[in-house]
């Protein structure tokens, strides 16, 4: 199996089973921006506790869903944004003003659009969350 977004698979296996009304999800592969991105995540109360394992066949992390989730997903291509363009992707992601989240990698990390805006930083959009 080729894996060409695993940032991709990973918040559409979340959503699969957010949508089935399933309790907890695996993900796999695991990286660092997975991780940081499921952490945001989990301090946005999208998803719960999250927990990495060791299996045979490599590491695994195992999200608790708390049925938060109405649409997630990647942002394809990743545009970049300077400090003052979070607007325009707000209207075109997000179904509301101050509802949602888009993740944006920056210079000084991954962070929601949000605190990107109030540290006046731009970088790439990576995904939205409502």
């Amino acid at each position: 199996m080729v894996l060409n977004d695993p940032l991709a698979n990973v918040l559409s296996a979340i959503l699969n089973a957010e949508t089935r009304g399933k309790r907890d999800c695996l993900l796999k592969p695991v990286s660092k921006v997975i991780k940081k991105v499921l952490e945001i995540m989990q301090d946005n109360h999208y998803i719960g506790s999250i927990e990495e394992k060791e299996t045979s066949s490599g590491k695994i992390i195992k999200a608790n869903l708390i049925g938060n989730i109405n649409k997630c997903g990647v942002i394809k291509p990743r545009y970049s944004v300077n400090k003052d363009g979070y607007e325009k992707f707000e209207k075109r992601y997000l179904p509301a003003q101050g509802f949602g989240i888009i993740i944006v990698s920056t210079s000084t990390g991954i962070m929601i659009h949000e605190d990107a805006k109030k540290k006046k930083i731009g970088g790439k959009l990576l995904l939205y969350c409502y």
